[in-house]
């Protein structure tokens, strides 16, 4: 938590933080399985984010939240049909134990909402259909505020990320629907980027402004470097959440 003296605006970022994720018994293909070291690409985003914030002495309350875990098999792994119940009470099917990264962000995000932060905006590296739908350069950013959205997105150009806006279509989440829980953990095939955001949504109240950010593709840079970014982790969002925290300030 970063509090500066005389702030008087709260924003809370939570970041996905994946250590190193295989799938899980809904294992993924052998294939590029070495990047997924960097699966925790979000939470390292909202620690850099904090602590630049901080070094620049801007004037807003910060609030981190890293949803840290290992996505490994086991004899005690979390299997698909299991049943969970969440930080704030809702239950979720578990379909594809690869579909984690969203259960640890809505705990997060359960846990942020309390503090009522003015603005909540979430980064993970999510869904493999953000890369097939923006390519490895373009972040998706939904939201269920039009004009945090836009924030966002404004502040991302000025920063010089490629962020894209995406919607949350109310009729993906019908395929969200479980027999045996409130809600399952993967829906339609088609618009997995968008069912994910969908997916969280479910999490956040009424009336609090919240954005969900998908770096998937973006994050890391397996081929050679280009623009100001390396071969590697790239460090997206970090930019545009120093940027956003400016805004803020600015009033």
């Amino acid at each position: 938590v970063y509090t500066p003296r005389g702030a008087t605006a709260h924003l809370a970022l939570v970041g996905k933080g994946i250590t190193f994720d295989t799938g899980g018994i809904s294992i993924k293909p052998a294939a590029n399985m070495d990047e997924m070291k960097g699966d925790m690409a979000g939470a390292a985003a909202v620690i850099a984010a904090v602590q630049a914030i901080a070094t620049l002495g801007i004037k807003v309350k910060v609030t981190g939240w890293l949803a840290i875990a290992e996505n490994m098999p086991s004899s005690t792994a979390q299997r698909p049909g299991d049943v969970i119940t969440m930080f704030d009470g809702t239950t979720v099917e578990v379909l594809n134990t690869d579909a984690e990264g969203r259960l640890v962000l809505a705990d997060a995000l359960g846990m942020a909402v309390k503090e009522k932060p003015d603005l909540i905006i979430d980064v993970a590296t999510l869904t493999g259909a953000q890369s097939v739908a923006l390519g490895r350069r373009v972040s998706g950013v939904m939201s269920n505020d039009d004009d945090a959205r836009d924030q966002v997105c404004a502040a991302a150009e000025a920063a010089g990320e490629s962020m894209w806006p995406m919607p949350l279509p109310e009729d993906l989440r019908a395929a969200l629907d479980s027999s045996t829980a409130d809600i399952a953990n993967i829906g339609d095939r088609m618009g997995g980027m968008l069912s994910a955001g969908v997916f969280l949504s479910t999490f956040i109240p009424e009336g609090q402004p919240w954005v969900h950010l998908d770096i998937a593709g973006p994050a890391f840079n397996d081929k050679g470097a280009y623009g100001y970014l390396p071969k590697g982790g790239t460090g997206a969002a970090v930019r545009t959440f120093v940027r956003i925290a400016q805004t803020i300030a600015a009033g």
